[in-house]
């Protein structure tokens, strides 16, 4: 069992596991998997098509005839990242093909690794497959390349990432997805909850619902009904809280009609839990990111939300340093954070990406004090953290099992996404349990970010 430490960070993708052998003479393909859910989600897209035309999918690097690197460019250092793990793949493998966000900037790649087969941008599938076709040649044989309903997935089988949309509408100026990944692009209601239909009925028992802007689901189709399911986030949540695995929403903007979804929370129908990404609390800061600088209204709905279903929990993310960030600035952030109690904290020091606007901005604050606002904002959260910890001692809490070892099981609760979130052990008493398992557990120990505890 490990432990998440403070600074686990969510861009890490979880390695693979495939326990399905290759056929002898079986064509196959590696997969390095970078950046946020979503681009895992793209990254088992690929293989499932890859599965689907005869491809074996490789563990390792030795056993690869080819390897797909799936690139995050979101930051400078997650390109700095995706740089490195294609210079290993390449050091390793040597046939490598090059997709996903940093993909969008091909002259970037080639210029530090000439040797890469092909690059493609998000989203381009066909262009990847046709890439793969070209370095290794398809062998199918229909009889026994056999791909499950739920396709090739990356994650755990008792859980799954559900992306319902691509792209998004805002124009904050520290990002450049919109440029990498275009204009919102929602799914028909009725393909999610096919979808969804499929994975439960594989056995997956959490859905995390994904997209760059869950909250706008629906807007582009102006929430169009179709085959009995409409694209609005509300209704899309009923309907998949009623195929009866846990539901969990993520990256939901703090929109009016997200008091909709508290109803559903409070009534079991969806785990009570928003991820939203607040970045921010002061005005003036949020006004230079281009973001709703409304942190007093945010205070009430937060109030609302609590009041509505006194269970939630609640996580987002924020950025200090932004360019012109005074010290006063950070402070009404520090005092807004005690304020709003949330559950679940996450911190980025900014950082200039190619192409964003942010760049331009007068201002930068010395990566000094971005290091010491970023501790001092981690210390607040830590300490909120702790102290929510540890008013759960005592109670019994629904869990899921994620892992189970001879130490003892790691298991989450409804308040915790995976890789993200914390985790609860149980080391006495879990011979019996196996990763899906839900069990209701009594909490004997609380630390900054984890329980422990036993069968209840």
């Amino acid at each position: 069992m490990t432990q998440n430490p403070p600074n686990l960070r969510p861009d890490l993708a979880p390695k693979p596991v495939f326990d399905t052998p290759a056929r002898p003479g079986q064509p196959k393909i590696g997969m390095v998997s970078l950046g946020c859910p979503k681009a895992l989600v793209d990254s088992e897209r690929i293989l499932t098509r890859l599965r689907a035309e005869g491809y074996a999918i490789s563990p390792d690097y030795a056993g690869a005839d080819a390897v797909i690197v799936n690139t995050c460019g979101f930051l400078d250092s997650a390109k700095a990242e995706s740089l490195e793990a294609i210079g290993e793949a390449l050091s390793e493998n040597g046939r490598v093909i090059v997709t996903g966000c940093l993909g969008a900037e091909p002259d970037y790649i080639t210029g530090a690794h000439p040797s890469v087969l092909a690059v493609t941008g998000p989203q381009q599938y066909e262009q990847v497959l046709n890439a793969v076709h070209k370095a290794v040649p398809p062998a199918p044989d229909p009889f026994v390349d056999l791909l499950p309903a739920t396709g090739v997935k990356l994650t755990p089988r008792h859980y799954s990432y559900l992306k319902i949309s691509e792209g998004c509408n805002h124009h904050c100026r520290f990002c450049i997805i919109p440029d990498m990944r275009g204009r919102l692009v929602s799914r028909p209601a009725h393909a999610v909850v096919r979808e969804a239909e499929r994975l439960v009925a594989a056995g997956v028992k959490e859905l995390l619902v994904i997209s760059q802007d869950t909250s706008a689901y629906g807007v582009d189709l102006k929430h169009a009904s179709d085959r009995g399911h409409r694209a609005h986030i509300a209704d899309l949540a009923r309907d998949l809280g009623s195929l009866g695995a846990w539901v969990r929403l993520h990256y939901v903007y703090p929109y009016p009609h997200v008091r909709d979804l508290v109803p559903l929370m409070a009534g079991g129908l969806v785990l009570p839990y928003l991820d939203i990404p607040f970045q921010h609390a002061h005005p003036d800061t949020l006004k230079r990111m281009a973001r709703p600088a409304a942190a007093a209204r945010t205070l009430d709905e937060i109030a609302a939300w609590r009041r509505d279903c006194p269970g939630i929990t609640l996580r987002s993310t924020f950025i200090v340093g932004f360019p012109g960030e005074t010290e006063e600035e950070f402070r009404t952030l520090l005092d807004w954070l005690d304020e709003a109690q949330l559950d679940r904290v996450g911190c980025f020091k900014y950082e200039n990406v190619k192409g964003a606007r942010s760049n331009d901005l007068p201002g930068h604050v010395a990566e000094e004090v971005k290091d010491e606002r970023w501790h001092r904002f981690m210390e607040k959260a830590r300490a909120i953290s702790e102290a929510k910890l540890a008013a759960k001692v005592g109670r019994r809490i629904e869990v899921i099992v994620d892992a189970v070892d001879a130490e003892g099981a790691t298991c989450r609760t409804g308040a915790d996404a995976p890789e993200i979130d914390g985790n609860l052990f149980i080391d006495e008493g879990f011979e019996t349990l196996s990763p899906g398992d839900i069990v209701t557990v009594e909490v004997d120990e609380a630390g900054e970010y984890d329980l422990w505890g036993h069968i209840a």
